[in-house]
Formats: structure tokens, C-alpha cells, sequence
């Protein structure tokens, strides 16, 4: 026969076998030292019992479906409560065209090319990209794309490959 009761910090719900009633454990869900409580006696019906004066204990009914292993894994869990609720699925951007009628300003592109950034040596590539960025405003972008490409050294007559930014911005 099992005790069944709560844990009195968690109200998690709790069963178990009538032999370990008056000792102490550990609560599963929650940590806290808890005694078991002794099994509940219950009051001698005239007739019914054939000792009179032995309390009898009350065993839950025997049901398969609550002797399985899953009803044993089954724990009662509470879901967290939050005041504040924030939405993890951001807005998806508005489409191009719709963009270009909601504003009288123009939809231009701007190409930036790693090599076109170099200057005696000095990679200025992020210094260019940060300068126009803040030129155009950052409520004007509409989309910033990355672009790989080949072209021609003109001084070693081989293909090279490098990297560019393509910026769509309102202007």
C-alpha cells in the first residue's frame, strides 16, 4: 500500500511505499528534507470488519493502468509565471516594394569593394563600410549583402578572388 501526500514547500505529489512511513527523504522536485507521514487509519465499520478493535488501513484499489511504469514517472509540474511577457518571434522586414511606397525617397544600392579599400597596405575596408553606414542612417537601410568576386590582376594577369558589400539603402 502506498502513502501518498504533497511535500509541503513544493506540493509536489508524492507516493510512497507504506514501509518507509516516519522516515525522512529528500523531495524529488524540490530538494527539501520531508518526513513521510504514517498511512491514514480508518474508522471500523460494525459488520464489516472481523476484528473490531484493529484499526484497519485503506488500500488504494489495485488499477493496471495506475501500477504501470509510465503513471509512476508522471510528475505534477508547475509552469513558471512571468509579469512580463516578450515575444521571441521578432516581425519579419517588410518587402522591397512595399518599402519603396511607403517613402517618397528613392531605393539606391551602393557597391564596396575590398580592393577599392586598401590603401598603402592598410585594409580600410571596415572604416569605409562603417563611415557610409552612418552617412545613410541606420533607419534608412533596407539590406546589407555580402558578394564574392573574380577579376582580372591587371599586373600579374591572374584571376583573383576577393569580397564586397552590396548595401540597399532609402535616399
Amino acid at each position: 500500500m502506498d502513502v501518498i501526500f504533497n511535500c509541503p514547500k513544493c506540493e509536489q505529489e508524492l507516493a510512497v511505499d507504506s514501509t518507509g512511513a516516519g522516515t525522512q527523504i529528500n523531495c524529488p522536485s524540490c530538494g527539501n528534507l520531508i518526513f513521510i507521514p504514517e498511512p491514514e487509519s480508518v474508522i471500523s465499520r460494525p459488520g464489516v470488519d472481523s476484528d473490531n478493535r484493529a484499526p484497519r488501513m485503506e488500500a488504494h484499489p489495485i488499477n493496471p493502468i495506475s501500477s504501470s511504469a509510465a503513471a509512476k514517472v508522471e510528475m505534477h509540474l508547475r509552469v513558471p509565471v512571468h509579469s512580463t511577457t516578450e515575444s521571441l518571434i521578432g516581425k519579419p522586414p517588410i518587402p522591397l516594394e512595399v518599402a519603396a511606397k511607403e517613402t517618397d525617397k528613392k531605393i539606391r544600392t551602393k557597391t564596396i569593394r575590398h580592393t577599392d579599400c586598401i590603401e598603402v597596405g592598410h585594409d580600410k575596408f571596415d572604416e569605409v563600410i562603417t563611415n557610409f553606414l552612418a552617412k545613410v542612417g541606420e533607419a534608412n537601410i533596407i539590406s546589407i549583402n555580402t558578394l564574392s568576386y573574380t577579376y582580372l590582376d591587371i599586373g600579374t594577369q591572374k584571376l583573383l578572388t576577393d569580397f564586397g558589400v552590396l548595401i540597399v539603402y532609402r535616399a
